[in-house]
């Protein structure tokens, strides 16, 4: 008998059946040892030496392993590929102490499929120690950083905080979008244009103001209405003559084959999941034998998989899909594990490949990028139309643009998602040079530069992966642990910081700033990688890491208090409940006002920002209260209960002080005090979709029903 051991209860199924009598599959749970989660568990006096520890889940499953092993001819250790996999391969040699070493054979696949795991056993090696060498050095860094980092934050900040190598990488991403965002001032510019049409024509298309008196007109030339309004005279009376019709191929290449982040990113996009929830949702697909390993930055494919992929494309879509050889896609992630593969199907014949909607979704997305990743690329006919309003006073020349798809190409399988909103390319019906146009109606949009856009799971993986921080297994952890963390909130998909999590981070950049600095942690990832190729010596990369690092947080141990981070703050205000004085405390989200008795008063509101005491106004609609002062004496309608004034992840909001019993809660929005642009009677409020997605509308609806995404007391 012989023995084969993988992670989990799902993949030992999955080869099971694939294996005859002889053999036996067993699961290890994942990891059956680690560091001790109660000490530091490294000697750094020898070496950073990990002191590991058998976890107490493991024991049972430890010993059931060691009976079977001592049974069998040979025992293949069959964990996962990467580094993860060959360290818990080595652990379980260390856990096992085997008399017999030379019956532990370490053998490996990217898919887990009849053929690949027979090979495997055909072609066992010993377990490279540099790849193990690599994940211990990885664990001892994060541990070092996390065990040494955390406390200090926790004296000079507040309890309970963490930091780490690559968590605070992350979130000082997202804190410093957010003071862009904030600092960002708008321009204001005019976006000029008329539609058109051919005589008796139902098509009507935009051409947009590029040319007056000659002279070129760029998109911020126009800065306000008055000089938006000098273009136009006459416009409408005016002849417009087709002058110019340019017409060139544009050639759209298909996307390269799934990597982790990229499809992370395109779940994201394309089915709304989080890279945490792609992933165990890939790690299903992966164990069950129906897609290759999740975990990879490679963007090759197999000799065998490109003739399988070649010939579905010739059977269901036809000769003049396939291109005359296959395509090679290069890596563009730095260090790329080239001898692995990208994430595509095992097999591609298959449609149907699970019960779960959520996974065959996945499932769906991966077969389909990976057939058009080897199909002609699409065609498409751009056309440009030059168009002069005749007889008018600056002499306008209007462009308008146009595209038609030639040959679909790719696109007939797969369309890639985008991260921005992109400006739509219209249709165009045939124009011909000298051709006279009809007016339809003038274009004339306000419009203002706006900030960059706040990261989403897709785009923060992005940028990560753009720098060289974290890799195809770390990305899905560490955007989760930062949210867990409560230094980001993800809110209508996007990322913002919370105030804790900037206090955090700008202590961080003013006295850690190797910590978070982003070269520095993209270049411990190369010499983490050195390691695993056997290039670098992991004690030494540790230890030309730590030293500096412990020096300098001695001495920030000395030199910063817990003041000179959050300075504490008695109110004048006096606790409503028992009388005392009211201070500001830190809490998970920030600051909030509390009573000093605590814990024997817990009495806690949210603090008010200087804007909204200086303001103390808000705007009534369904289900929301007009005032500050008003929300203090408001009584519940559905009980009588008193309204307190409450904070959740989207903001403040009224809530029943009998809570649960009381369910009831008013929204508050916010006062503009900008007139309505449709209606001139109205004011711009600020309301919640039932998602809780903020836009503005006016206050008169339903009598008007003016309604815009964008903040326009940002624009004023």
């Amino acid at each position: 008998m012989n023995l084969v051991i993988v992670e989990s209860p799902a993949k030992a199924k999955t080869i099971e059946n694939y294996l005859g009598r002889n053999y036996k599959v067993t699961a290890s749970f994942g990891h059956v040892r680690d560091l001790p989660s109660s000490v530091l568990g490294i000697d750094i006096e020898k070496n950073y030496l990990p002191k590991y520890q058998t976890l107490p889940k493991a024991r049972k499953i430890l010993s059931a392993i060691k009976e079977n092993a001592a049974k069998a001819d040979i025992v293949y250790l069959a964990t996962d590929l990467d580094r993860e996999g060959e360290a818990i391969s080595w652990h379980l040699m260390e856990a096992i102490k085997p008399k017999d070493k030379g019956k532990y054979k370490r053998i490996v696949f990217n898919e887990i499929t009849k053929t690949a795991v027979e090979n495997a056993i055909k072609n066992p090696r010993s377990i490279d120690i540099n790849l193990v060498d690599a994940q211990q050095a990885r664990r001892v860094l994060d541990r070092l950083v996390g065990y040494k980092l955390s406390p200090f934050l926790w004296k000079k900040v507040k309890a309970g905080l963490s930091a780490g190598r690559v968590q605070s990488v992350a979130v000082r991403l997202v804190v410093e979008r957010e003071k862009e965002i904030r600092n960002f001032k708008p321009q204001e510019y005019w976006l000029l244009g008329v539609k058109l049409s051919k005589q008796k024509d139902v098509l009507v298309f935009p051409a947009y103001l590029v040319e007056a008196d000659g002279k070129s007109i760029k998109k911020y030339d126009i800065g306000n209405k008055e000089e938006a309004e000098k273009f136009f005279g006459g416009v409408k009376e005016a002849d417009f003559k087709v002058i110019s019709v340019e017409k060139k191929e544009s050639i759209r290449r298909a996307p390269a084959p799934f990597t982790t982040s990229t499809m992370q990113m395109e779940a994201s996009r394309k089915l709304g999941f989080s890279p945490k929830q792609t992933m165990v949702l890939a790690q299903h697909l992966y164990e069950a034998g129906h897609i290759t390993y999740m975990r990879t930055d490679s963007t090759n494919l197999s000799k065998e998989a490109v003739a399988n992929i070649r010939s579905i494309i010739l059977e269901k879509y036809g000769q003049k899909y396939l291109p005359n050889e296959a395509l090679i896609y290069k890596t563009k992630a730095v260090r790329a594990q080239e001898a692995h593969e990208a994430i595509r199907p095992t097999h591609f014949e298959k449609a149907k490949v699970t019960e779960d909607a959520r996974g065959q979704r996945l499932y769906d997305l991966i077969w389909k990028r990976t057939v058009a990743a080897q199909m002609n690329n699409a065609i498409f006919d751009v056309v440009n139309a030059r168009i002069a309003a005749l007889k008018t006073a600056k002499n306008l020349v209007f462009l308008a643009t146009g595209e038609q798809l030639k040959f679909d190409g790719f696109i007939k399988v797969y369309t890639e998602g985008k991260d921005e909103e992109e400006d739509l390319v219209g249709t165009l019906p045939e124009l011909k040079e000298d051709e006279i146009l009809q007016f339809q109606e003038l274009i004339e949009q306000q419009k203002f530069t706006e900030p960059p856009k706040r990261y989403s799971e897709a785009t923060l993986v992005k940028k990560m992966e753009s720098l060289g921080i974290g890799r195809p297994s770390t990305y899905a952890p560490t955007l989760d642990t930062i949210q867990q963390r409560g230094y980001v909130v993800l809110e209508n998909r996007l990322f913002s910081p919370t105030e804790i999590g900037e206090i955090v981070n700008d202590l961080l950049v003013k006295h850690f700033d190797r910590i978070v600095d982003y070269k520095f942690t993209a270049k411990m990832e190369d010499e983490l990688d050195d390691i695993a190729d056997g290039k670098m010596d992991w004690t030494k990369v540790i230890d030309e890491f730590y030293k500096p690092f412990e020096k300098n947080l001695a001495e920030k141990q000395k030199e910063i208090s817990k003041e000179d981070v959050v300075k504490t703050e008695i109110l004048e205000e006096k606790c409503p409940k028992c009388g005392k004085q009211l201070v500001i405390k830190l809490g998970r989200f920030g600051k909030f006002k509390a009573c000093s008795g605590f814990p024997e008063c817990k009495y806690s509101s949210p603090l008010e920002t200087s804007a909204e005491k200086k303001e103390g106004e808000i705007i009534s609609d369904k289900g929301t209260t007009e005032s500050l002062a008003e929300a203090i004496s408001e009584k519940c309608e559905k009980c009588g209960g008193q309204m307190v004034l409450k904070e959740g992840r989207f903001g403040k909001f009224l809530a029943c002080e009998n809570y649960p019993k009381c369910k009831n809660t008013k929204t508050i929005v916010g006062k503009t005090g900008l007139k309505c642009p449709k209606c001139g009677e109205g004011e711009i409020i600020q309301k919640y979709t039932k998602r809780r997605k903020p836009f503005w509308g006016c206050s008169r609806y339903p009598k008007c029903d003016y309604a815009t995404w964008e903040n326009p007391a940002q624009k004023s």
